[in-house]
C-alpha cells in the first residue's frame, strides 16, 4: 500500500475515533426526557414529528446542549449524518481500487462511520464551547443577582430582571427557570430541571444555595457574593495552571521545529559561501 491510501486510511480511523469519542462523552446526557422533560421538544418542531432514530441516538438533548434548537432539527441532523455517510462511503469507493483486498473495506467502513459521526463530533464540541461560556459568566451573574436581592427583591423578580437584560447562554437556562417559575412550577422543581439542563458542579453548587436559602431562610446575598468569589479564585488558577503546563510545550516546539531550522539555515549560508571560507587552497 502506497504513502496516499495509507494516510487516508489513517485519516478516516481517527475521524471515526474521535466521532465516537464525542459521541461516548454525550451519551449520559442523550436519553429521552433528559434535561427535565426538554429533550423530545428541544427542537423547533414538536415531540410528534421527531424520528425515532433521533430520539435513539439522543439527538433532540444533544442539539439543545449545543444551544442550536432554534435553527437545527433533529430530522435535518439524521439528514445531514445520512449524507456524510453517504459522501464518506462514496469517497471510500473511489480510493478502494487503490487498496490492497483487505484493507479496502476496512478504509470503506472507517469513512462511512467517520462521516456518520461527524455531525456528533460537531454538536458535542459546540456543546463543551457553550458550557464553557456559561461557567464564565456564572462570577458576573451571581453578583448581580446578589446586588438585586441584597435590595428587597425576591429571587424571582431578580432572576427576571436579569434574564431580561442580559445575553448569553447562561441567561438563556436561566431564563427558562425564570419561566418556569411565573407559569406556575416550585422554585424547587425549576432548579432541579436547571441542574440537569446544565451539567456542571457550578450549576450544582447554585441551585443548591439556592434551595438552602429557601428552606433555612439564611441570606442568599452573602451567600451568592462568596460562591461568586469563590468561581474567580478557581478560573484564575485554572489560567495560571493552562500557563504553566504553556511553557513545556513551547519549549518543545523551539526545540523540534525553531532550533533545527535555524541550523539549516546556518548550514545552507555555510555551504553556499564555502569556497569564500575555505580559501583557494581547497
Amino acid at each position: 500500500m502506497t504513502a496516499g491510501p495509507a494516510l487516508v486510511m489513517l485519516l478516516a480511523v481517527l475521524l471515526a475515533f474521535a466521532g465516537a469519542f464525542e459521541l461516548l462523552r454525550g451519551r449520559d446526557r442523550t436519553a429521552p426526557g433528559a434535561g427535565g422533560g426538554h429533550g423530545p421538544a428541544a427542537g423547533p418542531v414538536g415531540p410528534e414529528s421527531v424520528p425515532a432514530a433521533a430520539l435513539t441516538l439522543g439527538l433532540p438533548d444533544r442539539i439543545r446542549r449545543a444551544g442550536r434548537s432554534a435553527d437545527l432539527s433533529p430530522r435535518s441532523v439524521l439528514t445531514a449524518k445520512a449524507v456524510s455517510a453517504a459522501a464518506g462511503a462514496t469517497f471510500g469507493l473511489s480510493i478502494a481500487p487503490l487498496l490492497s483486498g483487505r484493507t479496502g473495506p476496512l478504509v470503506l467502513a472507517a469513512l462511512a462511520a467517520a462521516g456518520f459521526l461527524l455531525p456528533d463530533l460537531l454538536l458535542e464540541r459546540a456543546a463543551r464551547r457553550r458550557h464553557r461560556r456559561m461557567v464564565a459568566a456564572l462570577p458576573d451573574v451571581l453578583d448581580l443577582l446578589a446586588v438585586s436581592v441584597a435590595t428587597g427583591r425576591s429571587f424571582g423578580g431578580s432572576l427576571r430582571d436579569l434574564t431580561e437584560s442580559g445575553r448569553g447562554p447562561l441567561i438563556d437556562e436561566l431564563g427558562e427557570t425564570s419561566r418556569d417559575m411565573a407559569w406556575g412550577k416550585g422554585q424547587a422543581a425549576a432548579l432541579s430541571d436547571l441542574r440537569g439542563r446544565v451539567e456542571g458542579a457550578e450549576i450544582s453548587a447554585l441551585c443548591a444555595t439556592l434551595e438552602r436559602s429557601r428552606r433555612l431562610g439564611s441570606p442568599l446575598a452573602e451567600q451568592l457574593r462568596r460562591q461568586s468569589s469563590r468561581l474567580r479564585q478557581d478560573q484564575g488558577r485554572a489560567i495560571e495552571e493552562d500557563a504553566a503546563r504553556a511553557a513545556p510545550k513551547i519549549q518543545l516546539v523551539v526545540a523540534l521545529l525553531l532550533v533545527p531550522s535555524v541550523l539549516l539555515l546556518i548550514v545552507a549560508a555555510l555551504i553556499a559561501n564555502s569556497d569564500a571560507l575555505l580559501g583557494p587552497a581547497f
